[in-house]
């Protein structure tokens, strides 16, 4: 069996799915609307366009995208942001480095809704680190479920 024609069969097809894995969720996302939280009413639309591979977090230099969820100078170094419509929230713990979380408290499931030197949940005042996730008071004992970010130039994706 040639293994080359076959793992490229199936880069296509997982680029096919992925794609239309995608345009579910953007259609979904449009289909819902946040309420009573204004932090994520300039966030960019969901892309419906297959993500790109992940990176470590650091910027790169290349060209900005044009369906990027955020400019790098949007998120503040040691804090971050929320974007409410893509369930996620995008830290910079430090200089050039950018994590991303979602957006739901793992004790209860409430959305969080602040970010600061911690991401706050409103719920029971869990409170997260914004550099990994993980939970540094209040009731939650799980971490955040991470995300994967891309940094290409001063655009942020989603991965």
């Amino acid at each position: 069996m040639d293994t080359t024609r076959y793992t490229r069969g199936l880069l296509n097809r997982r680029s096919v799915l992925a794609g239309a894995g995608a345009v579910g969720v953007t259609i979904v996302a449009s289909a819902c609307s946040s309420y009573g939280d204004s932090a994520s009413s300039d966030a960019a639309p969901a892309s419906s366009a297959p993500a790109a591979a992940p990176t470590s977090g650091a910027a790169s230099a290349e060209a900005p995208v044009a369906d990027a969820l955020a400019k790098v100078a949007d998120i503040p170094v040691g804090g971050g942001k929320i974007f409410d419509a893509e369930g996620v929230v995008v830290t910079q713990p430090e200089a050039g480095t950018f994590k991303a979380f979602s957006n739901v408290c793992t004790h209860q499931g409430c959305k969080v809704n602040k970010v600061a030197t911690t991401i706050d949940c409103p719920c029971h005042a869990s409170k997260f680190s914004i550099s990994d996730g993980s939970p540094t008071a209040g009731p939650a004992k799980k971490p955040l479920e991470e995300k994967q970010v891309t940094v290409n130039g001063d655009s942020i994706t989603l991965a």
